[in-house]
């Protein structure tokens, strides 16, 4: 008997999916029951199929925008450290220098000399224009000093600087 199970089962599992299957039983001798059982390959519908893209194009518009904003606040967040750690180079500067920030504008220092003199290890570059330059200005434009971003319209610079104060501002395009 064991061996009839067995070839009923080799037999169903030779057959594959979505072919019709005859299953013999040899259990009662010469008298062979035929049993047929037709299967049928299962699958998804067109309208399933349809259904499940139009979810997944719902949640893709609702997903993607999310990813921009966390690009941006990344860059926000890179030019805040950045900045803050300018102004802090800035200050120990002044502190070995009498108290007087490094006046990039006129006085013959470039801010590659901070890198050489070891205040920088090496040019910051700005996220948002991909530049590393400084334009030394005599005061900011911004009425708030804090702010770590200078808007400045079609502008490639990548930094601002206030050499009265020590403040430093990236350059937003």
């Amino acid at each position: 008997m064991c061996q009839e199970v067995w070839f009923i089962c080799w037999t169903i599992g030779r057959a594959g999916t979505g072919k019709g299957v005859k299953l013999m039983s040899r259990i009662q001798g010469e008298n062979k029951m035929h049993a047929t059982r037709n299967t049928m390959a299962k699958g998804f519908t067109l309208v399933e199929i349809l259904i499940v893209v139009v979810i997944l194009g719902i949640l893709a518009a609702i997903v993607v925008p999310q990813f921009t904003n966390a690009a941006n606040e990344a860059r926000d967040g890179n030019v805040a450290t950045q900045v803050s750690t300018m102004e802090n180079q800035f200050e120990l500067w002044a502190a070995r220098n009498n108290g007087s920030y490094p006046d990039l504008a006129t006085s013959g220092e470039t801010f590659a000399d901070l890198v050489t003199d070891g205040f920088f290890k090496d040019l910051p570059v700005n996220p948002y224009t991909g530049t590393s330059t400084i334009v030394a200005n005599t005061t900011f434009d911004d009425a708030d000093p804090s702010i770590s971003t200078f808007v400045s319209a079609g502008s490639t610079v990548g930094w601002q600087y206030d050499a009265g104060s020590g403040n430093i501002a990236a350059t937003v395009p």
